[in-house]
């Protein structure tokens, strides 16, 4: 019986997936933006409240501000102290959860959907994006442990790397800030409340709902959680980046491996090159020991364990990044057969074979992004986020299946131009 319900329930959650997401839309009374799934395979709600609030919303000289400000953000709030909000989540089941990254900041909530356990989740998630306490003792905790872990990570060759990287693709933009212990200890409880009550607002904020619920409710719920946040503003958004020019960063370090990072900035989330350079890119480095990097560069040579390429969009142009790890005295060889392999790649785009295999893994494989709710969280927030159409998950395999090999070769050679093209090595000889 147990094995004929677990079978019922993964062909339900297979079929959800394959029919679609429907995606519900409106703008609350508060200014937010909302988006709303109504599940009712499971007693679940997923909450995300996401806020234009970033790391490219930093301060100049402030980096490291918008991390630390979330980091700290639940560590007491309302008539909470960090002990009680991890007791009472405990005691009714629930989980408060949350990140920051280059573009947004945000805080999430999963909770059972009955109401003796939902709506004391909710007021807890309300006090924490309402009135944080920004304690003076848990900001210099959080502080210096921010800070430690700065320094632990400018040890790493893998973390020099990626630093050196991102402020060569982006050296005057937001992008290319970094966090660095200097930056953050000059960081003070004030910058942080400041910065909360600039841009944790509600126009500033995109609020996705996921799960047991009607429209009413998500409708209640969504103003409960904004009322209590100030109006404010949009975060108004840099200027575009320009292209680097490109050229060849060398770090050393003593480190046995050298760390070999090739890019440049190549995409916003929405381009409509997006899908032939996900088609494309599966062939380059994206689809693992099928990939022509991996072959080339792993299989054929033994230069590396692994080798890959992916293309990461975000609000305004995100990287394209070739990345591999190998022997000190092997990185020079290792990196000329990955440009030469793009070269080619740009020349002559994939193959029909090489062009079908990709496609049937892409589409195969969308149903298993969509196969639990928390899955279709992350997609759906970042459709409202980032102003995608709400018929993104409908049409993607369709769009995935409409790519031609002369797509793959015009969205790459408008994305990857060979001559901005920045290679970063750390521990190469």
């Amino acid at each position: 019986m147990k094995r004929l319900i677990a079978a019922a329930f993964a062909l339900l959650v297979a079929q959800t997936a394959l029919a679609g997401v429907k995606i519900e839309h409106w703008v609350s009374p508060s200014g937010a933006h909302v988006y709303f799934v109504e599940s009712r395979v499971l007693p679940m709600l997923d909450i995300q409240v996401d806020f234009a609030a970033g790391s490219a919303f930093d301060p100049p000289g402030k980096s490291g501000l918008a991390a630390l400000t979330r980091a700290t953000l639940d560590n007491g709030a309302g008539k909470l102290d960090e002990t009680a909000i991890a007791e009472q989540l405990a005691d009714i089941g629930a989980n408060l959860g949350g990140s920051a990254d280059t573009d947004r900041a945000g805080v999430s909530l999963r909770t059972l959907s009955a109401r003796d356990k939902r709506d004391p989740a909710l007021d807890i998630l309300r006090s924490v994006l309402h009135a944080p306490h920004f304690d003076a003792a848990v900001f210099e905790r959080e502080k210096a442990r921010t800070i430690a872990g700065l320094k632990e990570a400018m040890t790493r060759p893998d973390s020099i790397a990626g630093k050196a990287f991102w402020a060569a693709l982006y050296p005057d933009h937001p992008y290319g800030r970094q966090a660095t212990p200097e930056s953050v200890s000059t960081l003070s409880r004030d910058d942080m409340a400041a910065f909360h009550a600039r841009y944790y607002n509600a126009t500033n904020a995109s609020i996705t709902l996921v799960g047991d619920l009607s429209r009413q409710e998500a409708e209640t719920i969504a103003e409960s959680i904004t009322a209590g946040l100030p109006k404010g503003q949009v975060a108004a958004q840099p200027a575009p980046p320009e292209l680097p020019k490109g050229g060849q960063i060398k770090l050393a370090h003593p480190a046995s491996q050298a760390h070999v990072y090739i890019g440049l900035p190549a995409i916003e989330r929405g381009n409509p090159d997006f899908f032939p350079l996900l088609v494309g890119n599966y062939t380059l480095g994206g689809g693992g020991f099928v990939s022509r990097l991996m072959k080339e560069v792993r299989d054929k040579r033994g230069y590396a364990y692994s080798v890959y390429s992916y293309f990461a969009p975000m609000r305004q142009t995100g990287p394209f990044q070739i990345g591999l790890q190998t022997k000190r005295s092997q990185a020079g060889d290792a990196i000329k057969v990955s440009r030469e392999i793009l070269a080619d790649f740009l020349k002559n785009g994939p193959s029909e074979e090489e062009l079908a295999a990709a496609k049937a893994n892409l589409i195969g494989s969308f149903p298993l992004r969509l196969d639990s709710n928390k899955k279709i969280l992350d997609n759906v927030a970042t459709i409202g986020f980032f102003d995608l159409p709400l018929d993104y998950l409908d049409q993607y395999q369709a769009k995935v299946q409409a790519v031609t090999a002369e797509d793959v070769k015009q969205a790459f050679a408008r994305r990857v131009r060979p001559e901005n093209l920045i290679t970063v090595t750390v521990a190469a000889d």
